[in-house]
């Protein structure tokens, strides 16, 4: 498993305000981030688990919409979760 039920509601809470407050759209993007994380080291060792990699795919690409809607949305929230999640890089 890639988070236990207790890491899990650590980050709700730290993302979401409240452990209820599974729906917002920096929780969902911390979860996402973390099993991404997990997947790619998956695909490092089972380099032909083709279904993996459709999954990581899929959630790569609803991750990036996520991390859109936010920048759209709060600028703020967004510079600040990406540099949290360490994501990417500010060019100055």
């Amino acid at each position: 498993m890639f988070l236990s039920n207790l890491k899990k509601n650590e980050l709700i809470k730290k993302y979401g305000n409240s452990i209820l407050n599974t729906g917002s759209t920096e929780v969902q993007i911390v979860l996402l981030t973390y099993r991404i994380k997990y997947l790619t080291n998956h695909l490092k060792i089972y380099r032909k688990d083709v279904h993996s990699k459709h999954g990581l795919l899929n959630m790569a690409s609803k991750r990036k919409r996520l991390i859109k809607y936010l920048k759209k949305r709060d600028i703020n929230k967004y510079e600040s979760l990406l540099s949290q999640l360490h994501l990417r890089k500010k060019n100055y």
